[in-house]
């Protein structure tokens, strides 16, 4: 079969970027589409893109696009449905809040549509910038966001199926969308086999990987690691990079973006992983984490309450303060040399199910069986 896959944009990796280089694995001969892709801002991961056939929207050739990319939004609806995809029997888009999900095909092209979560800025979740805050940008962004809000339902609909990460990302679609979904939890890299459950290096450290972005709430932990003066790796770079710093104590270090390699090396040797992330819709990191053994501590929000359990494999906090973490922490430091172990193996038990042989069984799976339904043969 003729196979594309459409992602949002290519300008940063994280997990939805994740989850489009498992579909890539699976998919390998499959053409990408993209709105704008940026090599020279994905880090050391760039290099996964560079044999890729990469087709990019018209906007990519717009000098100062790719830098105002959020104010022009109202131009998605055109860039998206700028895309030719009759030459193909199957589309799938991996979407986010650049709306790749609205792409337009025609039959016989079957679209399956993997949904990381609807946009937040047109459904009042917490998003990476304070745009409220500014009175002429909050009057333009009520404008464009309510037209964008009006496409983004109707052009919903195009889509032949939906698949979600989550349950939480499932309600949401039935709540904004009015459309049934199925979950698939995203791939995440684990190693095949850790059986080491105790941490070699005394002198253990916390650690944690995101965006450095107001809805991570990284500041939260930052404060609670000033307070309680223990070690915090800060993995991950954004645009509240600079004011995290300026807040962060001795014990916290900054590591920027860092190879898969050196990342897997650090999850070894963490203490917890900490998240304090809001309406996260799934949290690929903290169950990568996991994978490792690595118990997690969480803002008890969004998708983190499915794969976090309370005091078997982690931790979860109520109140998005210090304080709040810090009681989570001080439970964790008080567990017996038996019971700490113990949840070091649930953890990583936990983290099993979202292999990338589940996501691949579940994925080939879903698509045989819609393929069949449409009357479009198999994979």
């Amino acid at each position: 079969m003729k196979i594309a896959i459409v992602h949002d944009q290519l300008q940063e990796f994280g997990g939805a970027e994740r989850v489009l280089v498992a579909l890539k694995k699976i998919f390998p001969d499959s053409d990408i589409y993209t709105s704008l892709y940026s090599p020279e801002k994905l880090g050391p991961h760039r290099e996964i893109f560079e044999s890729w056939k990469i087709k990019t929207s018209w906007a990519q050739h717009i000098p100062f696009f790719k830098n105002l990319y959020s104010p022009l939004r109202f131009l998605v609806p055109n860039i998206w449905e700028s895309f030719d995809f009759s030459r193909y029997d199957l589309v799938i888009s991996s979407s986010g809040w650049y709306m790749s999900k609205n792409i337009k095909t025609a039959k016989p092209t079957v679209h399956i549509s993997y949904i990381h979560h609807p946009p937040r800025y047109l459904y009042g979740y917490e998003t990476a910038v304070e745009w409220q805050k500014y009175w002429p940008v909050k009057i333009y962004a009520h404008l464009v966001n309510h037209h964008l809000r009006i496409w983004d339902y109707y052009a919903s609909q195009r889509a032949d199926y939906f698949i979600v990460n989550s349950e939480e990302t499932k309600r949401r679609v039935k709540k904004f969308y009015r459309r049934d979904a199925t979950v698939i939890y995203p791939p995440v890299d684990i190693p095949e086999k850790d059986t080491r459950y105790k941490i070699q290096d005394t002198n253990f450290y916390y650690i944690t990987v995101s965006r450095l972005a107001r809805a991570k709430h990284a500041d939260v932990l930052i404060r609670a690691a000033n307070k309680l003066r223990f070690n915090l790796l800060v993995v991950g770079t954004g645009r509240d990079e600079e004011y995290l710093k300026s807040i962060a104590g001795k014990t916290v270090e900054f590591l920027g973006n860092i190879d898969d390699q050196r990342l897997f090396d650090l999850y070894k040797n963490a203490k917890a992983f900490l998240f304090a992330a809001i309406d996260e819709e799934f949290g690929i990191a903290p169950c990568e984490a996991m994978g490792y053994g690595v118990p997690v501590i969480a803002y008890a929000s969004g998708g983190l309450k499915e794969t976090i359990k309370d005091g078997v494999n982690g931790f979860l906090f109520e109140k998005l303060t210090e304080e709040s973490l810090i009681q989570k922490i001080k439970k964790l430091e008080a567990l017996s040399k038996e019971e700490y172990p113990e949840m070091r193996k649930n953890a990583r038990k936990e983290a099993e199910q979202y292999s990338e042989e589940n996501f691949k069984k579940k994925i080939l799976s879903f698509i045989d069986e819609k393929l069949k339904e449409k009357g479009s043969g198999r994979l």
